[in-house]
């Protein structure tokens, strides 16, 4: 099977079909593959390009990154904040009364510091300066400086208290982040899938075109058997009108199985996505690696558990329940009456110059402070209640989905190690069949030469040797693709391919693979 695969072009034709079939036909056969560069190409190296320059998977590799990007957003809402605050004004109005003055200038800047708070609330320093300037000639400081330091708290007593009220768009962007990981990692594994299903595919492609030629050759070699028996008298002329007619359906088998190897190269291809080996590319992918069937038994209750623990859909549910565990407490928060508490301390500084005012500010003899509250109860509060109730259905849903998944991964596993089973006894079978049709064209060949069979007889045996062959092809690959789907359905994908992922920031690499790390194989 691997010269098989190593030699897709067509044998050369004998001279003694050179009357029976159309000249231009056969040719065509033959040139099919002629001139087309060979690529030898290991699985290893098609995962590693499908890691590397997959589109799909590039695509998918950036999520992670975005998800970070909203974490650090919600992070950002707890920063504190410079302020800065400034004013100037100026009065000239006539008064009824010597004790006021007709002309002021006031001036001032408030420089400040605010810090949300984890718990609710939110704390502010600020540092008030102003000048203030009147005519009014009973004033003990015409010109007076007010340097002041004040410190505010503001804080909710019941709705929005707490830091499991505060934090909740951060846990929620948490849970997204770590749900975006589980799905990009699901879609890394299910790329690197599909490309070992399109090498296997490929291989089978390759072996079916090679069954095809060889029973070519068989057609062609029985063509020239009639042809010299008919010249001896030994046989009638339709024995080569029958054979030429094999030679004819041979050549169309063929057709046939050089535009699947096209079709399977080119789905390889574009999987892969390999700098100079675009789909558009006359370059003829040779596997090398070769499919290795053995026998497994398997504990089915282990893979089942396995499944559970590995999936990275059932990973996403259970990340998902907890947001909603989240979505129900933040909902039930916010059902609430609002209290909040407002405090206020202020130390006052005044003198007729910046100097004097800071020492009566650092005397601290002139203080003040002020406690306030606010409050907030909604009638009827029907708006949260339905809040709330939404929130506990949708954790109820998701409950249910996440046993319909566990049930459908469950029957994956199972349906998985039973096609398994299955085909490595129709490998066994197949190959059993191969033998004993191998046996029967060698005596139809026999019975031919004596005379007591046909051309037909002949080549409906190779028929049917061929077509036992193609079954143990598909056989073998069944079984390669059922491992791939039984890896995949307990989640050890990566793990069976010697592939670690892990995300990073797309913004600082030079290309998204470098994510993901391929081992070397075993």
């Amino acid at each position: 099977p691997g010269q098989q695969r190593g030699a897709p072009g067509a044998p050369a034709v004998g001279s003694a079909e050179a009357g029976a079939l159309p000249r231009e036909r056969i040719e065509a056969a033959r040139a099919r593959f002629d001139g087309m560069e060979r690529f030898d190409l290991t699985l290893e190296e098609a995962r590693a390009s499908a890691l590397s320059h997959n589109l799909d998977l590039r695509v998918a590799l950036v999520d992670p990154a975005i998800a970070q990007t909203s974490v650090g957003e919600e992070e950002g809402r707890f920063d504190s904040v410079f302020t800065l605050s400034g004013f100037w004004s100026e009065s000239d109005q006539p008064t009824a009364t010597t004790l006021e003055g007709n002309q002021t200038r006031n001036q001032g800047i408030t420089p400040g510091l605010r810090v949300p708070l984890r718990t609710g609330g939110t704390a502010e320093v600020t540092f008030p300066v102003s000048r203030f300037a009147t005519d009014n000639q009973f004033s003990t400081l015409p010109v007076s400086i007010n340097t002041d330091v004040q410190f505010s708290l503001s804080h909710n007593l019941l709705r929005g208290a707490g830091r499991r009220a505060t934090l909740q768009g951060l846990r929620i962007a948490e849970f997204n982040r770590q749900a975006t990981e589980a799905r990009t990692q699901l879609e890394v594994t299910r790329q690197l899938a599909a490309v070992d299903r399109a090498y296997w595919r490929l291989v089978a492609a390759l072996e079916a075109l090679g069954v095809r030629y060889q029973a070519y050759e068989v057609a062609v070699e029985q063509l020239g058997r009639a042809e010299r028996r008919a010249e001896a008298g030994a046989a009638a002329e339709i024995e080569i009108v029958r054979a030429s007619s094999g030679v004819a359906d041979r050549v169309e088998q063929i057709i046939v199985a050089q535009n699947s190897v096209l079709l399977s190269q080119r789905a390889l291809k574009r999987a892969m996505n390999m700098p100079g080996l675009d789909v558009d590319t006359d370059v003829a992918i040779i596997p090398v690696t070769d499919p290795d069937p053995a026998r497994f038994d398997f504990d089915r209750a282990q893979l089942i558990e396995a499944s559970m623990v590995n999936r990275m859909e059932l990973l996403e549910l259970e990340i998902r329940l907890a947001q909603d565990a989240a979505d129900i407490a933040f909902q039930r928060n916010q059902a609430l009456p609002l209290f909040a508490l407002d405090y206020t301390y202020r130390i006052n500084g005044l003198g007729a110059t910046s100097g004097e005012s800071l020492d009566v500010l650092g005397e601290n003899d002139f203080e003040d402070w002020s406690v306030g509250f606010r409050g907030e109860i909604p009638l009827g509060n029907n708006e949260a209640g339905a809040r709330v109730a939404r929130a506990v259905l949708t954790r109820l849903q998701r409950l249910a989905t996440r046993e319909a998944r566990s049930q459908a991964i469950e029957q994956e596993v199972l349906d998985a190690v039973d096609q398994l089973s299955t085909t490595y006894q129709r490998i066994l079978a197949s190959r059993e069949a191969v033998l004993l049709n191998t046996r029967a064209l060698d005596a139809e060949r026999r019975q031919f030469d004596v005379g007591r069979s046909t051309s037909t007889d002949v080549l409906d045996a190779d028929a049917r040797l061929a077509e036992a062959r193609l079954a143990e092809i598909q056989a073998v690959i069944e079984y390669q693709i059922a491992q791939i789907d039984l890896a995949f359905a307990t989640g050890s994908f990566l793990g069976a391919a010697r592939v670690t992922w892990h995300p990073r920031d797309s913004r600082t690499v030079d290309t998204a693979s470098e994510s993901i790390r391929a081992l070397p194989p075993l």
